[in-house]
């Protein structure tokens, strides 16, 4: 997990900003965080050990960028351009931007941007109705490659409908309000934008529950080391469904396939090659070993350890000729096509993705480390708490 903060401190613009976490924490130490500055790690994504190595090794978690601050903040004009050539010489990381300022975005990215930087992600914040139609007809219109929605602190029931339908958006993300002075967040408002995501297939993530939460008319204060395991215990997240959804029932169903789990040292491996180097491996394995419509071992030419490719041909039943034909009606002596290779590959890294679970996990434990590392560390947030769904 990784935070890059190129520069601290910020200027409170909508209701959303009232109760800053940065400034709660700055306020602290007696430091004003309306100030803006660059920070010791300016130049992180680029930095290198004694041996020239990149410290911030490739990997496929991603980068959370500009946590204190706000990357499009006019105070940090002067410096962007720079870190926008970061980003792209480390086009190996993918880097996630959480921003309310979306209307100056065509002001502030680099000449070569065009669409996008593929390794981008940028979330527009909306923490009410009033900001989701302000901010969010821009935020669909604008050249970005990878989009998704923040409602955090959410202060009020939003409909974003008419912007999940345009099929850009690929996240939703609610949470409440922390701190002492936290406004009201709802469930019922958290239920409804679930509703639209499922109905538009689009992931939905309840990352908080705010310390002042509300379920079923009753009000409960959570503390504050509670609110994202509790919202955990909700169970409401939502992954898009899955063209490959049948097919991963059935083999759940199967003794043999279901035993299959990638060990910790495979999980190791995968970050640190990333997805996109596995995948390469993956459609090698698939064109040499698959693909030819004789293949003299069939049965026994993917090893059962060794790659997390090889696990999971096992777990998928893309590992011979014969599985191929007994659970993907793929036939025998035949040489697979280039789309029957993708549609192979593709099963294989979903599982793999399935395996890895890590996005969900970091962003929990990032929060955690941002609000409070030392309760971070000293609790484990898988304590019950008591249990808002009990009740």
């Amino acid at each position: 997990m990784v935070v890059w903060n190129p520069w601290h401190g910020c200027k409170k613009i909508s209701s959303g900003c009232e109760n800053c976490y940065v400034y709660r924490r700055d306020m602290q130490f007696g430091k004003d965080s309306s100030i803006v500055t660059k920070t010791l790690d300016f130049d992180l994504p680029i930095k290198k050990n004694k041996k020239g190595e990149y410290k911030l090794k490739s990997q496929s978690e991603p980068v959370y960028t500009c946590m204190t601050s706000d990357f499009f903040i006019e105070d940090a004009d002067q410096w962007r351009e720079e870190v926008w050539n970061f980003i792209k010489i480390r086009s190996d990381l993918n880097f996630i931007i959480i921003t309310k300022r979306i209307h100056r975005f065509l002001e502030c990215i680099p000449e070569d941007w065009n669409n996008g930087y593929n390794n981008v992600t940028i979330y527009c914040t909306c923490e009410n109705q009033k900001m989701a139609d302000y901010r969010l007809p821009i935020f669909i219109n604008v050249p970005i490659k990878h989009k998704a929605i923040i409602h955090e602190p959410m202060l009020e029931e939003i409909n974003i409908e008419k912007y999940l339908q345009t099929g850009v958006i690929e996240q939703v993300i609610c949470g409440g309000e922390s701190g002492e002075n936290a406004r009201v967040c709802n469930y019922d408002w958290i239920l409804n934008t679930r509703q639209q995501c499922i109905e538009y297939n689009i992931n939905f993530y309840f990352k908080q529950t705010g310390a002042n939460f509300v379920k079923d008319n009753k009000q409960y204060n959570v503390e504050r080391k509670f609110q994202m395991s509790q919202a955990n215990k909700a169970n409401i997240n939502y992954i898009k469904s899955s063209p490959y959804r049948q097919l991963f029932d059935r083999l759940q169903k199967s003794k043999f396939r279901s035993s299959f789990h990638l060990k910790e040292n495979e999980k190791h491996y995968v970050l640190d090659k990333g997805m996109d180097t596995i995948r390469k491996h993956t459609e090698d394995f698939i064109a040499k070993r698959l693909a030819p419509a004789y293949i003299e071992n069939d049965g026994k030419q993917t090893p059962m350890k060794g790659h997390p490719s090889f696990v999971a041909q096992h777990a998928t039943a893309c590992c011979c000729r014969g599985c191929l034909s007994k659970w993907h009606n793929i036939p025998q002596e035949i040489e697979l096509s280039k789309e029957q290779q993708e549609y192979i590959v593709n099963v294989i890294m979903e599982w793999i993705e399935r395996q890895m679970g890590w996005i969900i996990e970091i962003i929990d434990i990032l929060w955690k480390l941002i609000y409070n590392p030392i309760e971070c560390l000293l609790n484990s947030y898988d304590n019950i708490g008591g249990n808002i769904w009990r009740l």
